[in-house]
């Protein structure tokens, strides 16, 4: 053998045996006392007797490394000096901790965890002194070492400093000033709310000579001959004046309550009477539809006593004005008498710093953006000025009245609609003028953190109750499996399921088109149990089955896939990973892998899997109506056929599509038209306001009256019914 190919061989042998010892006293910082350095090849006349040489480099390099051995050794000392003191027999442990953390908190070396990782599924060699380590395989080391383990206290996170946007201290009574009353008009669905409304409006308009009312806002002002002003509030609806009255804004100072004199208090009376109690607002009855024969204002009056809304005529202070919205009869006396009250009511503002107001209505304009028309309450409203309501911020660019018109400024009591928003805020919306554009998203930022704040907390006290529901459940009807552990419980699940493995590709199909298999994998235990307490609480089974087939922890492995694919599943994943290998094996067969770190996103996320398997349902859209106005018969050949004279009432009649015939409210046919004419013309499309003669393609008899439709059939995506409480 070629003795310079032999000498090399040596080198880089012991070259390699060096470079492995130094690598390990490096990483773990331990040396070991029975260290030696790598024995020379079996060649001792080559490596000793031939070369003496490399015997003395061989020499020297072990010499090195018992020095950096004897250092080491010495900085293992120290550090042991400095270990942390541990509770005698117990361990802190928290998740993702590194092997030279648990070392620390057990007050041993790393040496120790490696030894205590023997005979386990852990790789050894690939484990390095900063390797996370699983919280199964941290529990195992602390009971091998003869210690017990608990859980770390979280550490509680820095206080956010509140930034938030607030209204100032009440304004000194010597700077108030007068405000027209804000009124806001309650009552019965049919009546008069709208007619009242449009006559107020009708009566501005001519008292400002214009042309007409040019856009709806919501609010408007009505100026008095007298000189006075009020700002009427279009009827927000009920549920929206709950939801001022909860947000505090106290925006409407009096409620018109209107009752049609001919119906009486109704349900929906009833319950405007509440919705001003409870804000504390007094209340004007308007008693409408006074100009009808059958009207009977004193029987009106008499049944709201029993409501506690009682009238001046039997010594209450409520103020009863008879009034036709249709005809215009006595609207300025109930003006008049609205402005009475609020002089009684001694309505002021501070006209003066920061504004405050109350947004009453919100839209997104296609040509202006994001607009609201608002209240102002406190201050002076202009151009420029930065607001702040809800989750968004605007800066003033422009302002109208409610007739279109730009204005420069407004002041409390007015109403206005305000161009420069972000985003459109909510109808309700306290809003507050600050200084700065970066004061206003400092406050945005602030309310968006309390909302995922609140959410989250939400979130924790629903899953801590389905928890304790789940639990009680288990126990009763989970008899049999109470005794094992949880793999075996896993083995059990996966047992239930196995003869549907063998299936053919087809028939599993069929079988799956109503089911939505489902594995879920978390990064700890707990998580995965709440999302199997939320899951527990689906009831939608008679829409789409949910099918839980397999769960556990740890990141998504090759095993998930292949039953997701089995099943024909989707796989969610709480907090853990999937690498790229298995990224690309799913997408390779298919499979859905959905990852989330919220658990309520993770929900919503499965909810929209649910509607995906959910049969579409067909809505059917009416293209036009027509009445039938007369009927007449054509022979062709020896058979008479049916024909009826139409004229289109709504939309258009397209021949293309369906048709249905109802009478009295009942559909006695529905398919297709065999024909369609106009005079003697055969026609595909009759317009609105035209004539035409059609039959059908079954022999149908017409009756005078019978109404025509025509409408298409559209596939709508259905929605699951569950609810799950997020």
């Amino acid at each position: 053998m070629n003795r310079g190919l032999i000498l090399k061989f040596a080198n880089l042998v012991r070259f390699r045996g060096a470079c492995r010892q130094l690598r390990t006293l490096s990483h773990r910082k331990a040396a070991r006392a029975q260290w030696k350095p790598v024995r020379p090849p079996a060649h001792p006349l080559c490596s000793a007797l031939l070369y003496p040489q490399l015997w003395q480099k061989d020499k020297l390099m072990s010499i090195a490394l018992a020095q950096c051995r004897h250092l080491a050794t010495k900085e293992e000392a120290k550090k042991k000096k400095k270990k942390i003191l541990v509770t005698r027999g117990e361990v802190e442990i928290r998740q993702k901790m590194t092997v030279e953390e648990l070392a620390r908190a057990m007050g041993k070396d790393v040496d120790h965890i490696y030894e205590a990782l023997l005979y386990t599924d852990v790789d050894l060699d690939s484990l390095e002194p900063d390797s996370v380590l699983y919280e199964d395989h941290i529990k195992l080391i602390v009971k091998k070492s003869g210690m017990k383990y608990k859980s770390a206290k979280l550490k509680e996170e820095k206080e956010r400093e509140n930034t938030d946007a607030v209204k100032r201290p009440p304004a000194d009574p010597a700077a108030l000033s007068p405000r027209p009353p804000v009124v806001t008009i309650l009552g019965h669905v049919d009546h008069g709310k709208t007619t009242l409304l449009d006559s107020l409006r009708k009566t501005q308009v001519a008292s400002m000579e214009a042309g007409g009312i040019t856009q709806h806002i919501g609010a408007f002002l009505v100026h008095l001959p007298s000189g006075e002003k009020i700002t009427f509030l279009d009827t927000p609806g009920h549920a929206a004046f709950s939801a001022m009255r909860a947000r505090g804004t106290h925006v409407t100072d009096i409620v018109i309550l209107v009752v049609a004199a001919e119906d009486g208090v109704m349900e929906q009376t009833i319950e405007s009477i509440q919705h001003a109690k409870n804000a504390g607002v007094p209340i004007v009855l308007a008693i409408n539809k006074c100009d009808k024969p059958e009207a009977d204002p004193e029987r009106v009056k008499k049944e709201l006593l029993a409501h506690d809304v009682v009238c001046e005529e039997f010594g209450g202070d409520v103020q009863a004005v008879n009034i036709s919205a249709l005809k215009g009869e006595n609207l300025m006396v109930l003006a008049e008498a609205t402005v009475a009250l609020a002089e009684m009511l001694e309505l002021k503002a501070d006209p003066t710093g920061l504004v405050e107001g109350t947004v009453i209505e919100s839209r997104k304009d296609k040509g202006k953006g994001p607009v609201t028309t608002a209240i102002i309450q406190r201050g002076t409203l202009r151009k420029g000025c930065v607001l702040v309501a809800g989750k968004t911020w605007a800066k003033v660019r422009f302002m109208f009245d409610e007739n279109g018109k730009a204005v420069d400024a407004a002041s409390p009591g007015i109403p206005v609609e305000i161009m420069g928003w972000k985003e459109v805020p909510s109808a309700g919306d306290e809003m507050l003028e600050v200084e700065s554009e970066q004061r206003a998203q400092e406050v945005v930022a602030w309310r968006t953190y309390v909302e995922q704040q609140e959410k989250v907390k939400k979130d924790v006290e629903v899953i801590e109750a389905k928890q304790k529901e789940h639990r009680m459940e288990y126990e009763k009807k989970q008899q049999k499996l109470a005794h094992l552990t949880w793999r075996q419980r896993k083995a059990v699940l996966y047992k239930e399921k196995k003869h549907l493995m063998f299936l053919k590709p087809k028939e599993r199909t069929e079988m799956d088109k109503n089911v939505l298999s489902v594995i879920v994998k978390g990064d700890v235990d707990g998580s995965v149990e709440a999302i199997l307490n939320v899951l527990d609480s689906y009831d939608a089974d008679d829409e789409c089955k949910l099918d839980i087939i397999h769960f556990g922890m740890g990141d998504i492995s090759e095993t998930d896939i292949g039953l997701a694919e089995t099943f024909n599943g989707v796989v969610f994943g709480f907090s853990v990973k999937a690498n790229e290998s298995i990224k690309r094996l799913a997408a390779k067969k298919g499979i859905k892998i959905k990852l989330h770190n919220v658990i309520y996103k993770l929900i919503e996320d499965l909810k929209e899997e649910l509607n995906s398997k959910l049969p579409p349902a067909v809505a059917e859209n009416t293209i036009g109506e027509a009445s039938v106005l007369d009927i007449f018969s054509v022979t062709v050949g020896k058979t008479k056929i049916p024909v009826a004279g139409c004229r289109v009432q709504k939309g258009l009649l397209d021949k293309k599509m369906k048709f249905k015939l109802i009478r009295k409210g009942d559909v006695i046919w529905k398919g297709y038209l065999s024909s369609l004419k106009h005079h003697k013309d055969d026609v595909q499309v009759i317009k609105m306001g035209m004539d035409c003669g059609l039959s059908l393609d079954k022999n149908i008899e017409f009756n005078i009256g019978d109404e025509i439709i025509c409408y298409e059939e559209k596939e709508v995506q259905q929605t699951t019914s569950w609810d799950p409480g997020f």
